[in-house]
């Protein structure tokens, strides 16, 4: 009796153990916001990598060149950092840019000379904003830690971008996000860069590099910071 008394002591012991495990398993899965940003934010690395390659094979300008450099730098390490948390939480991220994003690239590949470098920034300059304003989503509305952390360490790099892309279109008499009254930059009047105010949506220029993601897309990532079918690096 003794014997079985014990038995039946370890399987309880086994089951209860058992039960915490499947509930921080359960407790580790990211909400819809997470998973789109993360979806958003890598298809948005993937646009700046390959826009920022482009940028130093055809830029004509000198600036527009190095920004194409240290976007291709910054975005290949965020990029890093986006699909270690993707792969612990189990979310499949997309294998290419949106259609949107891959509209804007196509239409860089067929411009050459002060037309590419005019092209480049204004796409920048509108996938910078989005991207920015789904990371604060982000900030703002994730709920898994490691996923609102990386949007943390985004933020501060994708506002360093804009901020020398606010400078190069003035230089170059490029058109720039202006923040209104509500904190929301609207297209037009050249202005400083809108800060960790919340950036907004329109495009300024040339086809927007999306709304669904950040830089291409059709839908903005909650409002900017996922793909609602995989939103999107609006830009960075």
């Amino acid at each position: 009796m003794l014997g079985i008394k014990r038995f039946g002591l370890l399987a309880a012991l086994v089951v209860v153990g058992v039960a915490p495990a499947a509930a921080a398993q359960a407790a580790a899965q990211p909400s819809s916001q997470d998973t789109q940003y993360l979806q958003a934010i890598h298809q948005v690395n993937l646009f700046e990598i390959t826009t920022g390659e482009l940028a130093q094979q055809k830029g004509q300008n000198q600036r527009v060149k190095d920004l194409g450099k240290m976007f291709v730098t910054d975005h290949t390490q965020l990029d890093q950092t986006v699909q270690q948390t993707a792969s612990q939480l189990n979310v499949q991220l997309p294998n290419a840019p949106t259609a949107d994003q891959q509209a804007v690239i196509d239409q860089l590949n067929n411009a050459s000379g002060a037309e590419f470098d005019r092209q480049w920034v204004t796409a920048q300059l509108a996938g910078h904003v989005q991207a920015i304003q789904a990371t604060q989503t982000e900030i703002s509305q994730g709920s898994e830690q490691s996923v609102v952390q990386l949007a943390q360490t985004s933020l501060p790099v994708l506002q360093a971008h804009y901020d020398e892309l606010v400078q190069l279109a003035q230089q170059l008499g490029i058109p720039v996000p202006q923040a209104s009254a509500s904190g929301t930059p609207s297209p037009g009047a050249t202005t400083e860069s809108p800060g960790t105010e919340s950036p907004g949506t329109e495009s300024p220029g040339t086809e927007s590099p999306g709304t669904e993601a950040p830089g291409g897309g059709t839908e903005s990532p909650a409002p900017g910071g996922g793909t609602t079918e995989t939103p999107a690096p609006g830009v960075s």
